[in-house]
């Protein structure tokens, strides 16, 4: 079992907190069935909490988005225009070091999962890669291996704005996915992710 998916051990903190730290670590949608494996509960009491959690947030920033089967935290409908001023401002900042990483990884590896972007690099990666989504330069697609999470690929317009036809003309394509392929093969607490896929950053032009 992938450490990611043991169950999490009880806890006296209280359901709706647990239930609001792992919405906001995941930063995706989540599945019920996902939430009440992690906390080794049945899907009636995660909805209950979700339910206490829905009124805890009612007086702050937070607001939970749910569909039928899924959850996760978005921001108050009441303070859309703050949010839309924040990332007009983030879309005009480039990319930087980490974000030009974490977007080589996804053009030369994808589409592979935040678990596998978080491996490579050897740290949380949420934030990085939701910024890249708002800027259109990656997207999130079903996981055919696995219903209950999502990978991440390059975009189409991610690769018309590089001048590149398909993803197999990018630089030393074949090669520095090997080096990536290589590294995720290697024992925890090898080299740094960063070294094995500098090359990738040295080529691919910052869009």
């Amino acid at each position: 079992m992938n450490p990611a998916d043991k169950p999490l051990e009880n806890s006296s903190v209280k359901l709706s907190s647990r239930l609001e730290a792992i919405l906001f670590w995941k930063a995706e949608p989540v599945t019920y069935k996902k939430l009440a494996e992690l906390l080794a509960l049945n899907i009636s009491t995660v909805r209950s909490g979700l339910s206490e959690l829905e009124i805890t947030l009612r007086d702050s920033g937070l607001t939970l988005v749910q569909t039928d089967d899924e959850v996760m935290l978005g921001t108050a409908k009441e303070l859309s225009p703050l949010i839309e001023k924040l990332t007009k401002d983030e879309l005009a900042r480039d990319l930087g070091k980490a974000g030009l990483e974490t977007l080589s990884i996804i053009l030369y590896q994808g589409p592979l999962s935040r678990a596998e972007i978080d491996y490579i690099r050897g740290v949380n990666s949420q934030f990085i890669v939701r910024n890249l989504l708002i800027r259109g330069l990656i997207e999130r697609v079903d996981n055919p291996k696995d219903a209950r999470s999502f990978l991440y690929k390059s975009t189409i317009d991610l690769l018309s704005h590089l001048g590149l036809s398909k993803i197999e003309d990018l630089p030393e394509y074949a090669s520095v996915r090997n080096e990536i392929e290589t590294f995720k093969g290697h024992q925890e607490g090898s080299k740094s992710a960063s070294d094995e896929v500098s090359v990738a950053n040295k080529n691919v032009p910052q869009p």
